[in-house]
């Protein structure tokens, strides 16, 4: 199990969990055992709007023990927030040079109800795997571990509130940084809007 990337799984994963992935030739593992950590990109994706930077937030359903699996993380379908965020990416990133291209794409995600986090997760990584283009097989483990080397164990270091692993620290165009400026390791499709199938020579 040591020759696998130990990731978790995100929502519209930051642009270092890719050049994490870019960086390495071995295939991808998701932890589907960790207990779930509260402010982290696992139900959380960072964009950028005419206002800044904006935090797209899935609400979930609390349970009755405090520590709960990834795999058994429900969303909270109550709030309107497929809406909200759909609205929220159409207006950050209608007049990008590629949102119209994957439009189609994305808005599936807001469409339909899903149950579960961490498969509505899988689902957004393989779609954006291969949207950029990238050939990387996925696996998934069978039970919780502590001790993988540090080397190729990303669950705790892609963190909003940690610097940025890898190279998601390079410029790029963003249609608002005139307004604000670059603003670094937002989520991908931030990258895939603006530059399309150029994105995977960024990362």
């Amino acid at each position: 199990m040591d020759n696998y990337l130990i990731l978790p799984a995100l929502y519209l994963p930051p642009i270092s969990f890719f050049s994490t992935i870019r960086s390495s030739s071995e295939p991808i593992l998701l932890d589907r055992y960790e207990h779930f950590p509260k402010q982290t990109y696992r139900n959380r994706a960072s964009i950028y709007s005419a206002n800044g930077k904006l935090d797209l937030i899935i609400p979930i359903r609390k349970g009755r023990h405090e520590h709960t699996k990834m795999k058994d993380v429900r969303i909270n379908d109550e709030a309107d927030w497929q809406r909200l965020h759909w609205m929220s990416l159409q207006t950050a990133y209608r007049s990008s040079a590629y949102f119209e291209y994957y439009e189609d794409d994305f808005a599936v995600f807001y469409q339909q109800q899903h149950e579960l986090l961490f498969d509505y997760n899988v689902s957004q990584i393989k779609l954006l795997l291969r949207l950029l283009k990238i050939n990387r097989q996925i696996g998934y483990t069978d039970s919780y571990r502590e001790d993988y080397a540090p080397e190729i164990d990303f669950r705790k270091s892609i963190h909003p509130k940690k610097e940025n692993p890898g190279g998601a620290n390079k410029p790029y165009y963003q249609v608002f940084d005139n307004k604000h400026g670059f603003i670094a390791n937002l989520s991908i499709v931030d990258l895939l809007f603006n530059h399309g199938p150029q994105s995977k020579g960024y990362l």
